[in-house]
């Protein structure tokens, strides 16, 4: 018989960042109570003190590694905010929020796609049960499912060779580490082969994938950003990079965007979505078959936010957004409730359990354009056993939404998409619930969570040959703009501005809240999706989005081997790479690395 105890997993492994969760289980394994820590400290928002406003995305990028866009496209678009509020006739050109819009898929796409075969199903598919699978089997399965053509029987024998080598000379590498022949595993040896073809398939494809940031943005992680637009001049000459004088070596189209790579741009997104129709939803759908009692646990909340993105026309026109802004509480699908970005009371951050200081007490919620950052660790001395969860014990504030703890992320966009009547995302969620056989309640789930990134997938991926089509006709036009210069200069800005840049992120809702007095940083507050989701218990006691999941019909077959932990946080694709700078409690750097 079990005995009830405190289950630590620390760190949590498969994400970026430094997490550690403590669930306190009964006697029958139940989880009764969790606790999410984030145990390093984010310093961009300090360092950004001061510094020109422009030259905050190069900052903000670091912030991590995975998310390797969205930091710096929120910067961008903080300023630019700060400059339409000030400025009203302010525009961006519709050229660079095109391009914009693909990044920001192919990103998304990316994402999910690396997250779902490289961090999250090993959850589900137990790798060393694929040896046992027959090869033909898996061809016959797989060819059921798509038209994927890397579905042959050699194809699949071949993997299961490489496999059988790896395990064979006890060097799992990238597979190690895992609870294989956990009971939880419930996949026939031959969907764990085809999963496992597949996971080696999504490391080459996403070689092809990032193509696209490094012919917009320069590179890839972290490409260029400007704001007023994008530093993706487009060139109508084909023969650009040649010979002597501008238009040749040495001239602008050295670096401008030409046919080459808009072709390139056009192979990469039909590839995107080959993958996603053929590989990505249906191995989804078929995975999801075997675990449909996961659409009965990890609710969480039932409270999503969606800050809206992608728009068609200008981002200040939200009416234009794919993914619209909006609110859903208790699951009530009827209703999408408005966001008030301004409202003191409307966003907030409390730090009630976080290692942060408020000048105002630490009771009080704060406003990000008057939030603070000033660390004060009060937890106990490494190496300990248990955090004191009855105090401060993370590094995460509590971000609120009129007082309520918000979800957010793929599951919270789909619903606000299926709330404000996205016909492709009332489809594909209709006929998910429908393949699976599972009721509605399904979505507000683990399985739900982890579907809807899917689902979110093929809405992008599919928007993206319309944006790159637009992108195209207005070049066919002789419309090639793709940067603002107006007010580039501070001189012309007012002495006192602040913006808000909004971004959703593949993991959720981002936001960077800013403050400039005289062309120079004053306040930086970046409230990431990860805060709200990770975020420990505010004031008022209630639990963040990780914790009132884990809290929802979680028992663990064995403390030891805690994969149902794992699921769970793993469906929320957790980033806390925030973590970049280490300080001691009196806020002084514990080390300093100096590169010679």
């Amino acid at each position: 018989m079990s005995t009830a105890e405190r289950v630590v997993v620390d760190p949590v492994t498969r994400i970026e960042g430094h997490l550690r969760i403590e669930a306190q289980t009964d006697e029958s394994g139940r989880i009764t109570q969790a606790y999410s820590a984030g145990t390093m400290v984010r310093g961009i928002e300090i360092i950004l003190k001061g510094r020109d406003p422009r030259d905050a995305w190069a900052f903000t990028q670091r912030i991590c590694g995975v998310c390797t866009l969205v930091h710096g496209m929120a910067s961008i678009r903080a300023v630019e905010d700060a400059l339409h509020r000030a400025i009203p006739d302010y525009r961006i050109p519709h050229n660079a929020e095109l391009i914009r819009n693909l990044m920001i898929a192919a990103q998304y796409v990316h994402d999910h796609v690396m997250h779902f075969y490289h961090l999250h199903a090993l959850d589900w598919v137990d790798v060393v049960s694929a040896l046992k699978a027959d090869p033909k089997a898996t061809s016959a399965l797989a060819q059921s499912l798509s038209s994927y053509p890397k579905s042959s029987p050699g194809y699949f024998a071949d993997v299961q060779k490489k496999v059988k080598t790896f395990v064979e000379q006890g060097q799992l590498g990238i597979f190690s580490n895992a609870y294989w022949g956990h009971p939880a595993y419930k996949l026939p040896p031959e969907a764990n082969l085809m999963a496992v073809a597949h996971y080696l398939d999504a490391l080459a494809w996403q070689r092809e994938a990032v193509k696209l940031h490094a012919i917009f943005g320069g590179k890839n992680p972290h490409p260029n950003f400007v704001v007023g637009g994008v530093p993706s001049p487009i060139s109508v000459h084909s023969e650009g990079g040649r010979g002597k004088g501008p238009h040749f070596r040495g001239g602008q189209e050295a670096t401008a965007v030409n046919v080459v790579g808009l072709q390139t741009v056009q192979n990469v997104i039909r590839m995107m979505r080959d993958f996603v129709d053929q590989a990505y939803l249906p191995d989804i759908l078929a995975i999801a078959g075997f675990y449909k009692d996961w659409g009965s646990r990890g609710e969480g909340l039932g409270n999503f936010l969606s800050f809206g993105d992608l728009p068609s026309k200008s981002f200040w026109d939200t009416d234009s957004y794919l993914i619209p802004r909006g609110v859903v509480l208790g699951r009530d699908l009827s209703k999408v409730h408005p966001i008030d970005l301004d409202a003191d009371a409307e966003i907030q951050e409390f730090v009630s359990h976080s290692w942060y200081k408020y000048s105002q007490g630490d009771a009080t919620g704060l406003h990000p354009f008057k939030g603070e950052t000033e660390l004060a660790y009060s937890g106990p001395q490494p190496p300990y056993k248990h955090l004191d969860v009855d105090k401060k014990y993370s590094w995460i504030k509590s971000p609120r939404w009129q007082g309520k703890a918000m979800e957010v992320g793929p599951l919270a966009r789909v619903m606000v998409m299926v709330a404000s009547g996205n016909a492709q995302a009332r489809e594909l969620v209709d006929s998910t619930l429908k393949t699976l056989d599972v009721p509605v309640e399904a979505l507000f789930s683990t399985l739900g969570r982890t579907a809807a990134r899917a689902l979110e997938s093929k809405i992008l991926a599919d928007a993206m040959q319309g944006w790159f089509d637009t992108l195209m006709a207005n070049i066919k036009a002789g419309e090639v703009k793709t940067f603002n210069d107006q007010y580039w200069d501070p001189s012309t800005w007012p002495k006192h501005m602040q913006g808000v840049g909004l971004q959703e992120a593949p993991r959720g809702g981002l936001s960077h809240w800013l403050v400039v007095d005289d062309g120079l940083i004053s306040n930086y507050q970046a409230v990431v999706p990860t805060t709200w989701n990770a975020g420990p218990r505010d004031a008022a006691e209630q639990p963040g989005a990780y914790e009132a999941a884990l809290q929802h019909n979680h028992v663990l077959h064995d403390p030891k081997q805690p994969l149902e932990i794992l699921r769970t946080v793993h469906s929320f694709d957790p980033c806390l790479a925030c973590a970049v700078h280490v300080t001691d409690p009196d806020g002084e750097e514990l080390i300093q690395v100096k590169v010679c």
